[in-house]
């Protein structure tokens, strides 16, 4: 018993310890596992290493085109990535865009310039930036002014962008660049809206990222060029926009941009002359105490001679031209002829052969939006903007013409007339392009193409041959090509350039043939028609001017010496070198002051040559309705004739009306060989002679005939619903009124007025007093005292109104109080002849009269 209960004490006992032991090392155990396991809890992760991503590896499925800039276009999404090197920072580079397509409706037409900027590359950190620089000053290296040119000019940043990956060892910088592209990043290309624009006249809608895309890359060691598609999309639109717009809620529009290389060259500026006419880069000398502190760029290209020391030398790289193959085979030997005529100016210069042209094949493997080709190119727009474009683009810094296209539309040789435009008062239909938000002033092709359709129909009422219309035409397109060539070249418009013949040379054919008409080429003319048909001779310019000449000199001549300059610009008091151009010209009412610097006019006495327009118009009027009208054909055509006589009889009468108060400039310098005084009056006798051309052919109740049987036919062929706009009957009154106010618009105009006062203080002898009495009677002594038929009746009706705004009217404090005198003169004397007389319609027409001076007399007191 003894033995067992030992025994069972002693495996209790052992039980005991186990248990303890096992307790022991499980708790042991518990806390060795808490602690590994609140260990791991605060144990630090070791990350995982990132491979940097190199340039490589985010190009490799991009196709690599190699250029100035090489690009890196993805395979897959065609968006691009772009390489900037070490060597490319901080230098400066140029941006030129131009239109590939467009449309009318907004203003962005095809072969567009947007004009070129220079734009610098610069490493921010890790961002790369494209800033705009400013190139309006100059300061003088050698002035310690040039210390502070940056001050108060301010630089534009384009863009900053991140760099994606870079090679630090050979300086390579990878940037993400569909942000330069894709955006209106270099320039703007939705137009703006015009001041006055309707809210329902077409608009694009906004910039459509995912729409918006690259067309095409091409790359080259000295230029990046780029084909983008802009899309703008709205969701709904009000106005669609003419045929040519597709879909008016998404509009593409396609420009070509190109980054150029800053040029290294040995060309040299050189810098304008007011006595000649060049376009300019303006350039503000801020260190230089002239009074006119210009250092003005003029544009030229970089002709150097092959051999600088002969006198005649061809050049080491010629202004190259290639006719597009979309040109007419018609006309593609004179087009040629047109631009090798410029030859002859630039032998004046002492380059032979500076210019060249040649013809793109139908399979070249490049287009006319390549910059490397200067090209002349051919569209038939539905709406076209222009007959002809001539524009050019230059180094900023220089005014080196880099490059130059010539835009011609196939409208210029079509019968496609713009009704609208002949029926409405004639105007300058400038045509504006948005997209470098600007008016473009040239309208040569669209001028000439009304005076072809008056060569047509002048030619066509005499019975003339097809050869004599053949002849006009070839004419035509020659002068054509050589203005716009002349734009590509540098010069702008000389509208003082008709002066050259008087109207008996101008009707001397054995005189004129193969000469030019004008002393420039750059002018707008009127097409030379002569009244006795068997005197005519060519009808334009068929070789550049004197002017054209001297002014090439003055720009591509290597001058030897400043005196050498300065004696070649000494000649500019020669008559055949006069110059003045859209800045001082008379197209505008109430603009400029010398009525020779002006469109539209002919020879060195515009009054005669006006008189004449009218009377060969009047006299083809009379044969119109028998020649334009022919068994099974509609009368547009002969509508289409009204309207062309009738223009030129209102354009020829606002010609003359410039010559009332009108002032001749000239620009010569003090002690100038051949200087006359800047301000010269017109005489007397011109001005005396105005009036009475005015008082005859515009003014008189008889001014504007037609033979009555006429007007029952000049009707409008239909088109399907094309006269929803409004009735169709012809607006002759309207018409003839428009022409009358367009000259009334001239004389009575707070310019016009001021001057002839003013003018009278040194020379005018035709007296405000003189003027303002003659103007009333040529408008009222005809038939004030019996019947006014109902022509007379609206031009006395409009110029009352027009008498009884200058006192009460909104512009009323712009005219001179001596002006306002003569007003209120004019309107008691009309009050006063407009006794109770006449039939039924004239007395009528008296008391309208009466009540409205009536009314005024009682606002002024």
């Amino acid at each position: 018993m003894k033995n067992y209960t030992t025994k069972l004490a002693s495996l209790l006992s052992l039980l005991l310890v186990v248990s303890i032991t096992l307790t022991s090392n499980s708790v042991n155990a518990q806390k060795k596992k808490n602690k590994k396991s609140k260990t791991e809890q605060t144990a630090k992760p070791v990350p995982k290493k990132d491979k940097k991503k190199t340039i490589a590896d985010l190009t490799k499925s991009s196709k690599e085109i190699d250029g100035l800039f090489k690009i890196y276009q993805d395979t897959l999404t065609g968006s691009v990535n772009m390489l900037i090197t070490k060597e490319q920072l901080d230098k400066e580079y140029i941006h030129f865009s131009q239109v590939a397509n467009g449309a009318t409706d907004f203003g962005v037409f095809r072969g567009a310039y947007g004009g070129s900027t220079v734009f610098k590359i610069s490493k921010y950190f890790n961002k790369i930036e494209f800033t705009k620089q400013n190139t309006s000053f100059y300061f003088d290296p050698e002035s310690a002014l040039s210390k502070s040119a940056d001050a108060n000019n301010t630089e534009g940043v384009m863009a900053s962008l991140k760099v994606e990956a870079s090679d630090d060892k050979k300086g390579l910088y990878l940037i993400k660049a569909d942000d330069l592209f894709l955006k209106e990043t270099f320039t703007q290309i939705k137009p703006s809206k015009r001041p006055g624009t309707p809210p329902t006249a077409f608009s694009l809608g906004n910039l459509d990222k995912n729409k918006t895309k690259i067309n095409a890359i091409r790359n080259y060691p000295e230029n990046t060029d780029l084909a983008i598609e802009y899309v703008y999309s709205k969701s709904s639109t009000l106005n669609g926009g003419s045929n040519a717009i597709s879909d008016g809620r998404n509009v593409s529009i396609k420009i070509f941009h190109s980054l150029i290389e800053m040029p290294d060259n040995d060309y040299e500026p050189r810098f304008d002359d007011p006595r000649v006419g060049y376009f300019l880069t303006q350039v503000d000398d801020k260190t230089s105490t002239e009074t006119a502190n210009y250092r003005d760029l003029v544009h030229r290209w970089n002709l150097i001679k092959k051999n600088p020391e002969a006198e005649l030398s061809e050049p080491v790289e010629p202004i190259t031209w290639w006719m597009e193959n979309s040109t007419p085979v018609e006309w593609r030997e004179t087009i040629k002829e047109g631009v090798l005529r410029w030859n002859i100016a630039f032998e004046k210069a002492g380059f032979k052969n500076a210019m060249v042209v040649k013809m793109q094949p139908d399979d070249a493997d490049w287009d006319a939006g390549d910059i490397r080709y200067n090209v002349l190119r051919w569209t038939s727009s539905p709406n076209p903007p222009f007959g002809g474009y001539g524009p050019s683009f230059v180094n900023p810094r220089t005014g080196e013409i880099m490059g130059a296209d010539i835009m011609l539309e196939y409208v210029h040789f079509t019968n496609r007339l713009t009704i609208d435009k002949m029926y409405n008062e004639a105007s300058d239909n400038i045509a504006y392009n948005s997209y470098n938000n600007e008016k473009y002033n040239c309208i040569a092709g669209e001028l000439m193409q009304e005076s072809s359709f008056f060569g047509k129909t002048v030619i066509s009422a005499f019975g003339d041959s097809k050869l004599e219309l053949d002849k006009m035409l070839y004419d035509n397109m020659m002068r054509l090509i050589m203005h716009e060539v002349g734009h590509t070249l540098g010069l702008n418009h000389n509208m003082k350039g008709s002066q050259l013949f008087s109207p008996e040379e101008l009707a001397t054919p054995e005189l004129i043939e193969g000469k030019a008409l004008s002393t420039s080429v750059m002018e707008y003319p009127s097409i030379n028609v002569t009244v006795d048909r068997s005197k005519q001779g060519i009808y334009y310019d068929n070789s550049v001017g004197p002017y054209d000449k001297w002014a090439i000199e003055f720009g591509y001549k290597p001058f030897k010496s400043d005196q050498e300059r300065e004696s070649l610009l000494s000649k500019s008091t020669q008559p055949e070198l006069v110059f003045g151009n859209d800045a001082d010209d008379m197209r505008s009412t109430g603009k400029g002051i010398d009525p020779r610097v002006n469109i539209y006019d002919h020879s060195n006495d515009p009054i005669t040559f006006a008189l004449d327009r009218i009377t060969l118009s009047k006299n083809t009027l009379k044969t119109i309705k028998n020649t334009f009208t022919e068994d099974g054909k509609s009368y547009q055509e002969l509508k289409n004739a009204y309207l062309i006589l009738t223009n030129q009889i209102g354009g020829s009468g606002t010609i003359i009306s410039k010559y009332i108060g009108g002032v001749y400039v000239d620009r010569a310098m003090v002690g100038q060989e051949g200087a006359t005084q800047p301000y010269t009056p017109v005489s007397l006798e011109d001005q005396k002679r105005a009036m009475k051309g005015l008082e005859d052919h515009i003014f008189a109740p008889n001014a504007f005939d037609a033979p009555n049987e006429l007007y029952n036919f000049i009707a409008s062929q239909r088109r399907g619903f094309g006269f929803f706009g409004g009735p169709e009957d012809p607006k002759i009154h309207g018409r003839i009124l428009n022409f009358q106010k367009r000259v009334l618009a001239q004389l009575l105009h707070r310019n016009t007025l001021q001057r002839i006062s003013d003018s009278e203080l040194y020379g005018n002898e035709y007296s405000l007093t003189s003027f303002m009495t003659d103007l009333n009677k040529s408008i009222f002594s005809t038939d004030i005292s019996g019947n006014v038929n109902s022509f007379r009746q609206n031009l006395q009706v409009e110029y009352t109104n027009m008498l009884i705004n200058m006192l009460t009217g909104k512009s009323s404090s712009s005219y001179t109080h001596t002006a306002k005198s003569m007003a209120l003169y004019n309107l008691k004397s009309i009050r006063t002849m407009s006794s109770n007389s006449g039939n039924i319609s004239s007395k009528a027409h008296k008391q309208h009269l009466r009540i409205l001076i009536d009314n005024a007399l009682k606002e002024i007191k």
